[in-house]
């Protein structure tokens, strides 16, 4: 049994694997009953677009609708997950870091320190001499004295530093450190905090601030006094020499940077996340970021040109309505200062995404969206079901199914034919053995297929040859022996069925009613499966299909899905759609040929002599007449007449009976739910009837 046990394999995604790859089979089949109903291709194509596509696998790719609330739940799990608080606890947390290793290192010192004096001392007492170079007993008790006064006043400004982190900062600077690792503590913390306020407009910032010499103080300041210079003429409508001031400052501002409006932009962006994440977070810990971002800047005339600057940006940013909104963090996980710019960041990529996604209209919109963002956002997978979708009306296109047009697109026939496979699967699938329909058969046809069986030969049969059995027959008769002698009653022959052909018409109610009670839709499926039906299983057999509501007109099948109601048009004129059935059935020389009704009311309109239409409702005496000699006509040309009611009105019963009596055909009466299945199996078990 464990040699057949199913077995999966886990892999890590890595953008070649196919995810629930959907065809363009898998997307008529979904547009099929859309389009059927509405009869709008374009219509259809763009909700199948929203809700998704499922695939011959029954699995599903989501749709635009499912992509929006995806970014909407990521961003939502973030906002879940972290405390924005929780920034200044790991920067109090590293200061009191380096306040511990400064205390350690200052107990190393005093340790140190007592151990050269009690060596010296230890010495004194054996009476040696110091050794060469090292300090006298006296000169040891003087310099560990000093170094104990010392670490006394450093422990003593180590435990006054202010509580808070900005407070604390403050008197670091100020501060001599006596342990080496607690200075460089120190030093990347403020590196760390130095790169977080200055990258708020500069890229290279961080790069210029790392080992910052007094010469390389004043150019920082020199940089952003000409780049407020030029900001202000700018805004003034004055000429300004960017490419100057890129060639001496560039380097701070990366490659990217091309003209002033994309260096601007740049630091509005830089700035707008900073001033998210300050209104982001609760007002306690925000003034005190402030303050702290405040005490490493220490530097009078470059916090000036920094104001100056904020103050440029921030006017723009007001101008442009450029002000983002807070974000309001309740999860518990701590996150860094650095973790909480770049999730800023993040939180608004998110947004963009979002409103790019709520700008989309159809697939070529979700084609226009930043694969990288996505992909960044949502993950590989995620980018390759948008690709999917994006390509949805190029893969119709390439199958063959649409085709371009004025408007957007239209099906072509053999798009038309799928949707037809499509219902006719459908009605099929929903079949009941209790429901197959019967009727006589009034004419019958040449051999059909072979089956599984045979018979003795008769003079008149199809010389379909069973030779196995006809020399089992002969053997059997003479005995084992050769040669094998054949008689004419040892020939056996397969059975076959007899298989009519037949010219149908599909005469189908265009009228008021039949659009208001929803009847049309399955009309029009039962249209589409039997054009299916007929052309992939009966070839020889003909369909023709005729709508008729004032007017009786040939309709063709690729014209059926986008078929709607003229509401400028009434009336139910059964006589012209018999009239124009019976012509075009006089042109075929089937064994079989009939004309299949479907209406929901009684005829009351017709066509004069005159060539006029005359209507009236209630229907007259004159419109009765002249559809039941139209009947009468048909049945002299041997047309059978099968009608299938909608509606059990008494004007329509008595209609029908009158038909039914001339014509000999059957009635029928359906809902839409299972009218495909009376026609189509109607149809099918007329076929073949009986075995030769």
């Amino acid at each position: 049994m464990d040699a057949y046990r199913l077995r999966a394999r886990y892999t890590r995604w890595d953008g070649t694997q196919q995810i629930h790859a959907v065809t363009a089979d898998d997307i008529m089949k979904a547009i099929a009953d859309e389009l059927v109903d509405d009869g709008d291709l374009m219509r259809a194509l763009r909700q199948l677009f929203r809700e998704g596509v499922e695939t011959a696998d029954g699995e599903r790719l989501p749709g635009w609708y499912d992509m929006l609330q995806r970014v909407r739940q990521a961003k939502q799990d973030q906002l879940k997950r972290f405390d924005l608080g929780s920034i200044l606890d790991d920067i109090r947390a590293r200061l009191q870091d380096v306040v511990e290793t400064e205390r350690d290192g200052i107990e190393l010192r005093l340790e140190e320190a007592e151990g050269k004096l009690a060596d010296a001392e230890a010495r004194a007492d054996r009476g040696e001499a110091p050794p060469e170079g090292e300090p006298s007993l006296e000169d040891e008790h003087q310099l560990t004295e000093m170094l104990r006064q010392m670490a006394r006043k450093k422990q003593e400004q180590l435990g006054a530093l202010p509580n808070d982190p900005a407070g604390a900062i403050r008197g670091l600077q100020e501060y001599d450190f006596l342990s080496p690792a607690a200075r460089q503590k120190f030093a990347d913390l403020l590196q760390m905090l130095q790169d977080q306020v200055m990258n708020q407009a500069f890229q290279g910032m961080q790069q210029a601030m790392g080992e910052m010499t007094p010469e390389d103080l004043e150019q920082t300041r020199q940089m952003m006094s000409e780049l407020n210079d030029m900001i202000e003429a700018n805004n003034r409508g004055e000429p300004t020499n960017f490419e100057q001031f890129m060639h001496r400052w560039g380097h701070y501002f990366g490659p990217d940077v091309k003209s002033l409006d994309d260096l601007i932009e740049r630091m509005r962006q830089q700035m707008a996340a900073m001033n998210q994440l300050m209104q982001s977070m609760p007002a306690e810990q925000r003034s005190q970021l402030e303050q702290m971002m405040q005490a490493i800047s220490n530097d009078p005339a470059l916090q000036q040109e920094m104001s100056r600057l904020a103050n440029n940006i921030g006017q723009m940013m007001q101008m442009q309505g450029g002000e983002r909104s807070s974000y309001q963090f309740s999860g518990d996980e701590s996150i860094t200062l650095d973790q909480a710019v770049r999730l800023m960041d993040q939180m608004n990529d998110y947004d963009d995404l979002e409103r790019a996604l709520k700008d989309v209209r159809d697939w070529d919109d979700f084609a226009r969206i930043d694969d990288q963002k996505v992909r960044d956002l949502l993950g590989d997978e995620a980018h390759e079901q948008m690709e999917q979708l994006s390509r949805m009306a190029q893969m119709l296109e390439e199958a063959g199914y649409i085709q371009k047009n004025r408007r957007g697109f239209e099906l072509t026939p053999q798009g038309v034919r799928k949707i037809g496979e499509k219902a006719l699967t459908d009605i099929f699938r929903e079949l009941k053995k209790d429901k197959v329909g019967q009727h006589e058969l009034h004419h019958g046809g040449g051999p059909g297929e072979r089956i599984d069986d045979s018979k003795p030969y008769e003079f008149g049969d199809a010389f379909l040859l069973d030779l196995p059995q006809t020399v089992m027959n002969a053997v059997q008769r003479d005995g084992s022996g050769s040669p094998v002698k054949l008689r004419p009653d040892d020939f056996e022959i397969y059975r076959t069925e007899f298989v009519t052909r037949s010219a149908t018409v599909l005469m189908i109610d265009m009228s008021r009613s039949m659009f208001y009670n929803q009847y049309f839709p399955a009309a029009k499926r039962i249209a589409l499966a039997m054009d299916s039906l007929i052309r992939s299983k009966y070839p020889r057999d003909t369909l023709r299909i005729i709508g008729f509501s004032y007017v009786a007109q040939q309709l063709k099948p690729a014209d059926l899905p986008g078929l709607t109601w003229n509401e400028y048009e009434v009336g139910t004129n059964l006589q012209h759609g018999f009239r124009l059935a019976q012509q075009m059935l006089a042109r075929e020389h089937a064994s079989n040929k009939q004309i299949i009704v479907i209406t929901d009311g009684e005829p009351t309109a017709h066509i004069e002599p005159d060539g006029e239409v005359f209507f009236s409702w209630p229907p007259t005496p004159q419109t009765w007449d002249a559809t039941l000699k139209e009947v009468i006509r048909c049945t002299r040309d041997g047309i059978k007449i099968n009608t299938f009611m909608l509606e059990r009105s008494t004007y329509l019963m008595k209609f029908v009976n009158d038909l039914s009596k001339i014509n000999g055909g059957r009635v029928f009466y359906a809902s839409p739910d299972h009218l495909g299945e009376y026609v189509l199996v109607d149809y099918v078990a007329n076929k073949r009837k009986w075995l030769q």
